[in-house]
């Protein structure tokens, strides 16, 4: 249906870059992972974890094709992305190990969470502010903020950045806020990019 142009999903290409769906479904099944350890065996968060985990792996095999004869970029500029997502997903770890659990799951008293509603109204607030930071194309802040939410609050409250799906949806007929978007784009990326590449280089083993 999506080939053939019908019904309401389409294909997600922000600035003409085709995002095939095993790329949230590799997110979703990282998630997954992650809460189903952080959870336990019980509970609305172990069972939120598997269906995040189910769906992920469902998007994934359905691209297994794509996924076994793809391009190797891994040596190439596009490759650092891959790096990039390593250094995320091990500060993931990280905090896991060292006691956060996922939505601010662990702010919560041992009677609030006792609350299944509680529980549920928690979780889906601070999904829905670390969506809005991911929109806002603070995907670091939104992937940390899953476990530590005050990271993806403080990414959803900050100015979005220009290439990314809020600045082109909301920002589209407000040229000043493009314009301060594309500054303070340019200042953080002047600020922060070496630094990224040489720790991506350590990483990765760019030479």
């Amino acid at each position: 249906m999506i080939k053939a142009g019908k019904g309401p999903f389409r294909n997600v290409t922000p600035g003409g870059l085709h995002i095939h769906h095993v790329v949230p479904g590799v997110l979703l099944t990282i998630g997954g992972g992650f809460g189903a350890v952080a959870s336990g065996d019980h509970g609305l968060g172990a069972y939120l974890s598997a269906v995040l985990f189910g769906v992920g792996a469902g998007l994934v095999l359905d691209e297994f094709a794509l996924i076994l004869h793809l391009h190797d970029v891994y040596w190439t500029e596009q490759g650092r992305k891959s790096v990039e997502i390593v250094v995320v997903t091990a500060a993931m770890v990280l905090l896991l190990l060292s006691g956060f659990l996922p939505f601010g799951v662990n702010d919560l008293s041992d009677a609030e969470q006792q609350d299944r509603l509680t529980v549920a109204l928690n979780v889906a607030l601070n999904f829905l502010v670390a969506l809005l930071a991911l929109t806002k194309g603070k995907l670091r802040m939104a992937v940390i903020g899953v476990l530590v939410p005050p990271i993806a609050l403080f990414g959803a409250v900050r100015l979005a950045r220009p290439e990314s799906p809020w600045a082109r949806r909301f920002y589209r007929h407000r040229p000043r806020a493009r314009a301060t978007a594309r500054v303070r784009a340019d200042r953080h990326d002047a600020r922060w990019t070496a630094v990224r590449r040489k720790l991506g280089d350590w990483v990765g083993g760019f030479g």
